[in-house]
């Protein structure tokens, strides 16, 4: 019993692709608890400590996406040597050359793991063959770490940022495990800078992560994953077998689930970074409180919009170079972004309307001044949210024949009359999504008193509430710990 129950333990820290290293596992807990430990050993030291995270960080890489690891470093050595090219170089032809050649490496990598099948499939379709998928496996993260590596080299060659001098700190930077494989996607003239400073964890810092980390947790593991499996994925798995009404509030459960999940995420992300002296831009900015599709892009995954904007919407020409061409730079970033997401065309679909949105908000706006008042600024609200919720049905429906389905429900069999019988089956769904979106729509200022109230908490008080939040998290689970949304991407 004994050898058995070693190596069941010894099976944890070896890949499994059906149980990728997650923030909300128990084993993640455990693995945690011992880093942190040594890491705060090595804490005064510089290469060290650079060598351990670095290290870990690549297990923790290997542990989602098992040998594809190996991309992860063969990424980071060519980004290295490329940008350091193209510092050193003084030939605007051969600069222009490397920016190409790390433009083709990055985007040929992930193009073929991701869009590989995509792009056979539409090829089958237009030549009439039949389509077989290829067995290509997507390494999880690859579109963050892609992104990420490509701010560096984009931001040397314009020459806004230095190069670093030795691969170490870059390798740190591109596989710094939080914010590895979910975002948020960071930037290296943010974050390199960091990486020389000695670490120090104030009272603050730590506070701040405990409510980070407590708040994603929660977010994450109790609102997010229990709409998800009692309510939301059955109805989109089958949206004729519920009503319209159900299929409705299924688009609003998915509206908060994708929330939940993605910002609890980037919580715990922001909060762990915290508690290593580390820190990241905030990522998510109560998105569903927008007033305008424009502001909803300012407050939605902020490091992805922003460098959407800031790489390929500038780069494009921005709103320089008259109206028309401004529109159409909104729609190709856009229509990119959706891309980015997955290689669907419900993802094209959902990038496209955003889109349209945004080049048809920015047009009213330069014709009309609408007028600053409650009425019209929830006029604003309510179409923004009921917007966002319909491109939210291309984006999780399987298919576009599911999404039809969805929106057919809801537009000609809602059978209102259903309403009592559906509040009476799914109680504990509708009290979280309830609480979910109160949290979402609470004030800023009430939200920063609750993080001052617990940043001024004694250290135990801290470890209590965050064991609550875990006590929580283990009476309201009903399955297996579930994965990130957007490790996908």
């Amino acid at each position: 019993m004994f050898p058995f129950d070693i190596h069941k333990f010894a099976q944890q820290f070896v890949y499994h692709a059906d149980q990728p290293l997650l923030f909300n596992s128990g084993f993640f807990l455990l693995l945690f608890t011992v880093f942190l430990w040594i890491y705060n050993s090595l804490s005064h030291t510089q290469r060290p400590k650079l060598v351990f995270v670095t290290l870990f960080s690549l297990y923790f890489y290997y542990k989602s996406s098992g040998i594809y690891f190996v991309l992860l470093i063969f990424a980071a050595i060519v980004d290295f040597t490329l940008a350091r090219l193209i510092y050193n170089t003084e030939e605007p032809w051969k600069k222009k050359f490397f920016m190409a050649l790390t433009l083709v490496i990055n985007l040929g990598l992930l193009g073929y793991f991701k869009y590989t099948n995509f792009l056979y499939e539409a090829f089958c379709s237009v030549s009439g063959n039949e389509f077989t998928p290829l067995d290509i496996f997507l390494p999880v993260g690859v579109s963050f770490f892609t992104f990420q590596s490509l701010s560096y080299t984009l931001d040397v060659y314009r020459g806004t940022l230095k190069p670093v001098d030795h691969i170490l700190d870059y390798a740190f930077f591109v596989s710094f495990f939080p914010q590895l494989v979910a975002g948020p996607i960071v930037r290296a003239a943010d974050f390199i800078p960091q990486i020389s400073k000695p670490t120090i964890v104030t009272r603050e810092m730590f506070g701040r992560a405990v409510f980070l980390i407590g708040c994603g947790l929660f977010k994450k593991a109790v609102i997010s994953d229990y709409i998800s499996i009692n309510f939301v994925d059955r109805v989109f798995d089958a949206p004729t077998l519920y009503t319209g009404l159900e299929n409705l509030f299924a688009v609003y459960g998915y509206a908060l689930q994708i929330y939940c999940d993605f910002s609890g995420y980037s919580d715990m992300a922001i909060g762990i970074a915290l508690l290593l002296g580390f820190h990241f831009n905030i990522n998510f900015d109560s998105p569903y409180q927008s007033e305008s599709i424009t502001e909803f892009w300012r407050r939605w995954h902020i490091s992805l919009s922003t460098w959407l904007r800031d790489y390929l919407y500038i780069s494009l020409g921005g709103n320089r170079r008259g109206r028309i061409r401004t529109y159409l730079n909104l729609m190709i970033t856009m229509l990119l972004g959706g891309l980015w997401h997955g290689a669907s065309w419900r993802f094209i679909i959902w990038g496209g309307l955003h889109g349209a949105a945004l080049a048809f908000h920015k047009w009213i706006s330069e014709k009309i001044t609408f007028p600053d008042t409650t009425a019209w600024r929830c006029a604003g609200w309510l179409l923004t949210f009921h917007f966002v919720c319909f491109c939210w049905i291309f984006f999780r429906a399987n298919d576009l024949e599911i999404a039809g389905q969805v929106l057919t429900q809801i537009t000609s069999h809602f059978n209102a009359e259903v309403l009592s019988e559906f509040i009476g089956g799914y109680k504990m769904v509708l009290i979280l999504m309830l609480m979910g979106y109160l949290l979402h729509f609470i004030p800023k200022t009430i939200e920063q008193r609750a993080e001052e109230f617990v940043i001024q908490m004694p250290l135990m008080a801290k470890a209590i509430c965050l064991t609550m939040v875990i006590v929580i998290v283990l009476q309201i689970k009903s399955a297996g710990v579930q994965p990130f949304i957007y490790f996908q991407f």
